[in-house]
C-alpha cells in the first residue's frame, strides 16, 4: 500500500492558504523564504509585475565568504542569513517587505531568519 507524504501535503496547503493574503507590490515586495534540510533560500519578489527582484541562498559564495559558515541548515546560519539578506536588500533600496514563510511553521530557523532580518533593517 502506497502512503502519501502528509507533512509535505500539509505544508503545501498552508502555503496556498497564505498566498491568498500575502502578495508583493512594487512598494512592498514579498520576501519568500524556502528552508530545505541543508540550506535556506530567499527571494524578494514583485508579484504585481511577476518578477523576482533578487534572490539569495546559503549556498552562495558571497554568503559563505561574508559569514565564514560552512553549514547552512542550522539556526546560527539562519540568523546570519537573515542579516545578510537584510543588508543586501537595503543596498538595493528595499526596506519594507511582506514576509512569506512558504507554509513552514514559524519557529526554529524560520523565526531566527525573520528576527535577524528585522534587526538588519527590514520591516515586516
Amino acid at each position: 500500500m502506497l502512503r502519501k507524504n502528509k507533512t509535505k501535503t500539509n505544508r503545501i496547503i498552508r502555503h496556498l492558504r497564505l498566498r491568498k493574503r500575502v502578495s508583493g507590490t512594487p512598494e512592498r515586495p514579498r520576501l519568500s523564504l524556502h528552508p530545505s534540510l541543508l540550506h535556506l533560500e530567499a527571494q524578494i519578489v514583485n508579484d504585481f509585475e511577476g518578477k523576482t527582484l533578487f534572490g539569495f541562498s546559503t549556498k552562495a559564495k558571497d554568503f559563505k565568504k561574508a559569514t565564514g559558515l560552512k553549514k547552512g541548515g542550522n539556526v546560527k546560519a539562519a540568523e546570519s542569513f537573515g542579516k545578510f539578506v537584510a543588508e543586501k536588500a537595503k543596498e538595493k533600496g528595499v526596506s519594507k517587505v511582506v514576509f512569506d514563510r512558504s507554509g513552514v511553521l514559524y519557529h526554529g530557523r524560520v523565526k531566527a531568519f525573520a528576527d535577524a532580518a528585522r534587526q538588519g533593517g527590514l520591516s515586516f
